[in-house]
């Protein structure tokens, strides 16, 4: 199901009953395309740590997948080792001289990998931790200079990169709108309601204070009932996401439904937000009593603004900040 129009308008410059045209967006600031980040990540250790480790690392290197291999790493009578991973991919038979492998297990390699400390392999983007063989690991599953992955939610797009990356990626491969400012003012428009499929949406890219939001609505089905949601994330960690807030409202008819809250990181996937319910959800009977008239078209209009919270100069309580 599509969502036949969306338009977006300067929140000052609109009444209830102002008619809405299309028009040209805020010029969104410009931003060249880097390099998708998602390349340095299987950059080779062998060139970061000193030469001395270098020949370690390449005999901790699985001849099949090429990743580093962690316990328990096997090996054939003739001591050709690979991992447990490939071991099955493999048939138990070795890759390198066609034996069969049987359940050697290569303890001795085993120990030398507790003895190694390594950097992160997202180190090239900035991480400056050095870790034990295996924990690292498990620190590079949470690092906060890992590449973030493509908040577009309409496909499994695959792509990874820094936050410029991704808003031009956005930008020219998904064709997103663009907007400049922390308010919003948004009008959503479906000629037949009644078809409601799971996760028709749109998405919008706000840039305000310096950093992107994701505006995400959509309609899916919430049990049996039909809603329509509308909530932002934060494009960015969840620390940081943390110093924000946003408010959307939409109403009509003389009533209003309003939310507020702390928006999301992108890494926390769509659709795991979505089903968190964390977002202003509009069940449809009520978004078609905000359209008005014969309840037979969805004419929504959803309003909005972003806000930092900054600490008072006398160490009291936050203030709102709100960009120009």
């Amino acid at each position: 199901m599509e969502l036949h129009s969306i338009e977006c308008v300067p929140s000052s410059d609109l009444t209830d009953e102002d008619e809405i045209h299309h028009h040209r967006p805020h010029q969104f600031p410009s931003i060249s395309k880097p390099h998708n980040n998602c390349n340095n990540n299987n950059t080779s250790l062998a060139s970061v740590i000193n030469p001395g480790t270098t020949s370690v690392h390449e005999l901790l290197e699985c001849p099949v997948c090429t990743n580093s291999m962690y316990p328990p790493i096997h090996q054939c009578h003739n001591g050709h080792t690979l991992c447990s991973t490939c071991k099955t991919r493999v048939h138990n038979r070795c890759p390198t001289c066609r034996q069969e492998l049987g359940d050697i297990r290569c303890l001795a390699l085993e120990k030398v990998a507790e003895s190694l400390e390594l950097p992160c392999k997202y180190m090239s983007l900035g991480c400056p931790e050095i870790f034990p063989y295996y924990s690292k690991l498990k620190h590079e599953a949470i690092c906060n200079f890992r590449p973030y992955n493509c908040p577009y939610a309409g496909s499994e797009c695959s792509i990874v990169g820094d936050i410029p990356f991704l808003v031009a990626h956005l930008r020219d491969d998904h064709k997103v709108d663009m907007h400049s400012g922390c308010t919003f003012n948004h009008r959503y428009v479906k000629s037949n309601p009644h078809e409601v499929e799971n996760a028709t949406w749109m998405l919008t890219v706000f840039h305000c204070f310096g950093q992107y939001f994701c505006l995400h609505f959509e309609a899916f089905q919430l049990g049996m009932a039909p809603v329509y949601m509308a909530f932002l994330r934060f494009m960015g960690d969840e620390t940081e996401a943390r110093n924000y807030t946003y408010s959307l409202e939409v109403g009509g008819n003389g009533r209003k439904l309003t939310w507020e809250g702390t928006p999301r990181s992108i890494r926390d996937s769509h659709k795991k937000v979505r089903d968190s319910h964390d977002g202003l959800i509009i069940q449809r009977n009520m978004a078609l009593f905000f359209s008005g008239g014969d309840r037979k078209e969805l004419k929504l209009r959803v309003t909005g603004r972003i806000w930092k919270e900054q600490q008072s100069p006398e160490g009291g309580a936050c203030i709102p900040n709100l960009c120009s």
